[in-house]
């Protein structure tokens, strides 16, 4: 394979000044033992820190560097998507600023592409070391309940970091979607992909950006784009409650023709309303997020706004 191959590596960063030019220094370290050319597209998603600045600088010493800057933060889903657009190589990387996706498995994705014949080679982490217990608890979870209501297999601990052919990454920007999963995405489309493992490795540099919260609300998004079945369990609670009120029904009419013992207690009576009430708002609730969802769609916004690129 000769330098007429290239690799595209797309960077999203949200405040990460200090990790940029260390990310960088590694990847094209590795970059020197790979027989492709290489671009690096960093994706500026609003940082709020010099982040810009320190990329707009490396990228007039590095004429491997391009860069998009969004008007405002628009989160990674948009930044990663920013960048699959501008890529121009024959081989995609998507991968994190902060090293946590250790840039030496490169050369190991690149050989499962070229020299093995996989249209994608993904990297999933073997462990979660450094990881909070509560955190990773909830993560195995997710994966366990996705993969158990949707008929998109996730894999346990994968992570955005893979490397992709050309026309894997054509058919991703197909998929005309306002509200993106980029992993459920990346297991949709298919193609046959190769797995790697690696051990959780810590930051390189700054603080994480992605709270437990805001990692429960992604992995929301998660299950709303990929499964339909939380709507059928909130049909199948509708009808089971009309069920047990029938059947409580029936069973003050009796109790009421055989020994004409008035209904009593009326705590009992406000609990159970409370109780049903609390499923119908539950109920409720997962219509709306899929109603929200499809809203979303139809407005036809972009998902991202660019502000200034190369």
């Amino acid at each position: 394979m000769t330098k007429d191959k290239m690799i595209s590596v797309i960077a999203p960063c949200y405040n990460e000044e200090e990790a940029a030019p260390i990310f960088l220094r590694e990847v094209l370290a590795i970059a020197a033992n790979i027989e492709a050319g290489f671009e690096i597209i960093f994706v500026d998603d609003g940082s709020k820190d010099g982040t810009f600045g320190v990329i707009k600088s490396l990228a007039e010493q590095f004429a491997q560097i391009r860069y998009i800057r969004f008007s405002r933060n628009f989160g990674k889903e948009a930044a990663v998507l920013a960048g699959l657009e501008a890529a121009i190589g024959d081989f995609v990387v998507v991968m994190d600023v902060d090293l946590q996706h250790p840039p030496a498995l490169l050369p190991q994705m690149y050989d499962g592409i070229v020299n093995e014949g996989f249209d994608s080679v993904a990297a999933k982490r073997s462990d979660r070391a450094g990881e909070p217990k509560l955190r990773s608890f909830f993560a195995r979870r997710f994966y366990r309940l996705i993969n158990k209501i949707s008929d998109t297999e996730m894999v346990d601990g994968a992570t955005d970091y893979r490397m992709m052919t050309r026309q894997m990454v054509d058919v991703i920007l197909s998929l005309k979607e306002y509200n993106r999963f980029t992993k459920g995405l990346f297991s949709w489309v298919g193609f046959d992909t190769k797995w790697i493992q690696y051990q959780n490795v810590p930051r390189v540099a700054g603080t994480t950006k992605w709270s437990f919260f805001r990692l429960f609300a992604y992995s929301l998004e998660g299950i709303i784009s990929f499964s339909v079945r939380p709507l059928a369990i909130s049909s199948f609670f509708g009808i089971l409650f009309c069920f047990l009120a029938f059947v409580g029904i029936v069973f003050l009419v009796v109790r009421w023709i055989m020994f004409g013992d008035p209904v009593q207690g009326w705590v009992s009576t406000a609990v159970l309303i409370l109780f049903v009430g609390g499923i119908q708002l539950f109920g409720t609730g997962i219509l709306g997020q899929y109603l929200a969802k499809s809203y979303l769609e139809i407005k036809g916004r972009p998902v991202y706004v660019v502000k200034e690129k190369n």
